[in-house]
């Protein structure tokens, strides 16, 4: 789709912080993040809800998200992590994506009211690498 975010994202045509790709899905930093390390996992195929996800995406789709989901932990020293899909109402990009925020207990996040936070120069992209090491397939040390 031509004019969808995600999209040009994926494309390299949109600015963004890819952390992971799989055949079928990918996972980069969103740009408003709840909190920082916040990350969007959707398919690379143009779809907008998860009811239109083909069925055998799906497992693509969530194998990734189950892997961010463990890697934020370890990125980030997050205790735990919050993981959601909005379905049309409050879905701000019409291309599917599943948030997974990192959390930690005390961190101020109460129900679905979400500050929003703004990453510092370079911040964004230091945030992307520690996770890139940790969801890379040879894993944390390994040699580059």
């Amino acid at each position: 789709m031509t004019d969808c975010r995600f999209c040009a994202v994926l494309a390299g045509d949109a600015p963004g912080e890819v952390v992971a790709r799989t055949e079928g899905a990918a996972a980069f930093l969103d740009v408003r993040p709840v909190f920082k390390g916040h990350v969007l996992v959707v398919p690379t195929e143009h779809v907008v809800t998860l009811t239109d996800l083909p069925a055998g995406q799906v497992p693509v789709l969530f194998g990734l998200v189950q892997r961010v989901a463990a890697g934020v932990r370890t990125a980030y020293g997050a205790q735990g992590s919050f993981v959601a899909v909005n379905n049309t109402v409050s879905q701000s990009v019409p291309h599917l994506h599943v948030h997974v925020v990192p959390r930690t207990k005390g961190d101020g996040l109460r129900g679905f009211f979400w500050p929003r936070h703004r990453y510092g120069e370079g911040e964004m992209a230091a945030y992307a690498e520690r996770l890139r090491a940790v969801l890379s397939p040879a894993g944390p040390g390994a040699a580059r």
